[in-house]
Parts: structure tokens; C-alpha cells; sequence
């Protein structure tokens, strides 16, 4: 007998008895921005819910201490019903003065912001992993890393973007450990001290990283498709609406930044949702490109060598480091050896990376791109299973990438799960 017919079976009668019970609990699985924020729509609305997950945990695991976020403080709150929960209200909870769009946001500060949020507005949460979720006729069961197990009448996917890292498949691999991985994989890049780093990629983390490494001592290399580095202007002020109204007519503000194409990303998923799904993968990666941060230029610029217009065509290890092969727009090719090989390639959704859903649970899941369909209220195709946060960017677009998209996202995933809950009883 499998785990999940073992399931089924021993928690037969309860699930008969729960069927209508509306005490049955929505499950968020995942306590970063996408979840907390969900968590505390589905509080506000009344819906009982077990929120699970270490808060904040993929930021002070995944991501290298001393980066700064891209997105600006009026952009980096959290989603809440009420007000009192944004990154303005924690500053000053922590006595410190309100800040404008020239202060990059250390991850430490974010870090703590977000810990704070969950301890105020979600203390529910539950430091608690989930190891299976799987369908259990209607509903879903779900497998804690306790081995506590427990019915669901619908669950909502908050797993962030770490699942989704992606690792070009023309490098080939797999590879013995320690010589390559992907940023997701790093919160010091100290170790890397001394060491000679290509870097693979021209975003920001890229940048980011590289600038990073070579402040820790170590001796990167970066590895750049682009034929130039691009980096975001400094903002003329602190607030887009101290701009003066001709500049804002032209580039109106948004939490994205300025101008329409921003503005348009920003407050239209709803509109977004409906182009043909391969304008909106295309859209997905093309705005918002790859570019750096603009307190980035003067850490990156003439800091360590740049290989423009290049790629990694192969990598071989070879007495202990790898040999890479680069090879530039024209075809030409380079040896490049290197003690570590770090792929600032970014993310990809694919939901069968998602180990946690039964493989039968994720069959059952209409896709596009490996991306799941989702409703208006971000439900896919299977009854009561949600998804949030990058796992929703295909369908609703750019702002879904960054915490600006908590507030659009959170209060349709609670109507969606509202809205189902009505319509089960």
C-alpha cells in the first residue's frame, strides 16, 4: 500500500465528517512576503488556515549577506489589511527616520522587517516544513517533516523562487561538488576568498555577486551575453511625486518605477492575464531586463575583468577546477580556467520542480511553459490548489517578481479561497 492510499484510508471517516466542516483549514505553505502577506488576507477574511514555514527563511538562506534590494523602500512593504505593517511602520517601531527611493534596502533590514511582520501580523505561523501534499478525494493531505499528517480543504503555494533556479543545460553536469551552483545556493560569498570566480550572467545578482566576491577577497570574472552593462538611473529624488508634473506626465510613477510600460506592469494583472501566453513569457523576461541597481556602477565599473557578449558553451572539470569553454557572438571561442563556476542565471518556473506535490497531484495541473494556469484568483486548474509569488509571474506578470505584487496577489488568492470554500459547503 502507497503513503497516499495509506492516508486515504486511515483518515477515511474523518475526511466524510470534514467534508462540511468549515473549520477545515487552508494551508500556505511558505512564510516569505507572498505567504505572510496571503496569511494575513485569509485572517482578515475570516478563513481558518495553518500557515507553515520558517519566516523569512529563503532570504537569510539564499540570498548573499551585504546585497541591497533592487526594488525601493515605497515598494518594499508587505501586504496587510489594516494599516500599521509596512517597512515605514517597522523603522519606526525600531526608531529609525522614514527613507526616500536613494536608500537602498540592506537584506538584513528586510530580513528583520518581514520577521517582524510575521510576529505581529501572522503569529500563527507554524515553524514547520512541509515534506507531501497530495489529493485525498477533494481535498488535500498534507505531510509535515514532523510525520504529522492532517487534512486540507485547499492549499496555497507560497514557495518563492528558489525551487525554480535555474541551470543552463548546455554546461552539461552533473559536476563533483564545490565547482559550480547557483547564487540561490550562497548567503556568504566570503568562502570564495582568494579564489578565481566566473560569473555567468548580467542581471542583478550577477552584478551583485560578482561585486560582492570581489569585495571578499576573491577574483571574479564576469560572463556577460550583453555587448554592455546596464544599471538603473539614480532617482532624481526621493519621492516619484516630488518630480515636477511635466517628468511624471511623460514617466508616472509606480512601484516598478517610471514610466507607462512600468505603470502598466504594476496595477494591470488582472488586464495581463489575458494576452496570448507566449506574449506574456516574452514580456516576463523582457521588462524589467537584465540591468543592476544604480548604487551597483560604481562597484562593478573597471573592479575586475567583464568578457562582453559571451557565453559559457561547456565546462569541464579538470584537476580540480573546470575549464570553461567561451565563446562570443561571432562564434569565436576561449579557454577560461576557473576554481568555481557561479550561475547568476536566474529562475524559471516549472512546477514539476516542486517536489513536495505528489507527481500525481502535479499531472493534474494544466501548464503552460511549466508555469501552471491559473484563474483570476490564481487557483489552478486543480479545485483549491493556489499559487503565489513567482510561481504566478507567467500569468500575471512582472510585479508578481518583486514584494510589490503582495497586495494585488493576496487579496485574490483570499477571495479565490473564500469564494471555493462557499461554493464546497
Amino acid at each position: 500500500m502507497s503513503a497516499n492510499t495509506g492516508f486515504a484510508a486511515r483518515h477515511r471517516a474523518a475526511r466524510d465528517k470534514a467534508a462540511n466542516d468549515s473549520r477545515l483549514p487552508t494551508v500556505v505553505v511558505g512564510a516569505g512576503p507572498y505567504g505572510l502577506a496571503t496569511a494575513a488576507w485569509l485572517s482578515a477574511a475570516g478563513v481558518p488556515r495553518r500557515v507553515l514555514g520558517e519566516p523569512m527563511e529563503c532570504w537569510y538562506t539564499h540570498m548573499p549577506q551585504g546585497m541591497y534590494l533592487k526594488s525601493v523602500p515605497a515598494a518594499s512593504s508587505i501586504s496587510a489589511p489594516e494599516p500599521g505593517y509596512r517597512l515605514d511602520d517597522f523603522r519606526a517601531a525600531r526608531g529609525l527616520g522614514p527613507v526616500g527611493d536613494r536608500y537602498p534596502i540592506p537584506v538584513e533590514e528586510f530580513i528583520a522587517y518581514g520577521q517582524w511582520f510575521q510576529e505581529r501580523r501572522v503569529p500563527e505561523a507554524q515553524r514547520r516544513m512541509v515534506r507531501s501534499v497530495h489529493a485525498v478525494d477533494g481535498l488535500f493531505g498534507v505531510t509535515l517533516d514532523s510525520g504529522e499528517q492532517f487534512l486540507a480543504r485547499s492549499v496555497v503555494m507560497a514557495t518563492g523562487q528558489v525551487p525554480f533556479a535555474h541551470e543552463p543545460p548546455e554546461l552539461g553536469g552533473p559536476f563533483p561538488a564545490g565547482l559550480v551552483s547557483h547564487t540561490s545556493q550562497h548567503s556568504d560569498l566570503s568562502r570564495f576568498a582568494g579564489q578565481r570566480v566566473a560569473v555567468l550572467g548580467a542581471g542583478q545578482s550577477a552584478l551583485e555577486s560578482a561585486a560582492l566576491l570581489h569585495e571578499a577577497g576573491a577574483r571574479p570574472t564576469l560572463i556577460a551575453r550583453a555587448a554592455t552593462l546596464a544599471f538603473g538611473d539614480p532617482p532624481s529624488t526621493d519621492h516619484l511625486t516630488d518630480r515636477s508634473r511635466p517628468v511624471r506626465a511623460v514617466k508616472p510613477g509606480s512601484p516598478l518605477g517610471p514610466g507607462w510600460s512600468l505603470l502598466a506592469c504594476s496595477y494591470g494583472g488582472a488586464a495581463y492575464r489575458h494576452l496570448p501566453e507566449s506574449v506574456r513569457i516574452r514580456l516576463l523576461h523582457s521588462v524589467l531586463g537584465p540591468s543592476g541597481g544604480w548604487w551597483l556602477r560604481k562597484r562593478v565599473e573597471d573592479r575586475f575583468p567583464v568578457l562582453y557578449g559571451c557565453s559559457v558553451r561547456s565546462a569541464r572539470p579538470e584537476d580540480g577546477t573546470l575549464r570553461l569553454e567561451v565563446a562570443d557572438t561571432d562564434g569565436r571561442t576561449e579557454a577560461l580556467r576557473a576554481d568555481h563556476l557561479l550561475l547568476a542565471t536566474g529562475y524559471r518556473v516549472d512546477i514539476d520542480r516542486l517536489g513536495l506535490l505528489s507527481p500525481e497531484l502535479r499531472r493534474e495541473v494544466q501548464t503552460f511553459g511549466g508555469a501552471p494556469r491559473l484563474s483570476a484568483g490564481f487557483e489552478s486548474s486543480v479545485p483549491g490548489l493556489f499559487f503565489t509569488g513567482l510561481a504566478a509571474a507567467p500569468t500575471f506578470g512582472p510585479v508578481l517578481r518583486f514584494v510589490a505584487g503582495t497586495g494585488f496577489a493576496a487579496r485574490r488568492v483570499a477571495h479565490g479561497v473564500v469564494a471555493g470554500t462557499r461554493h464546497q459547503q
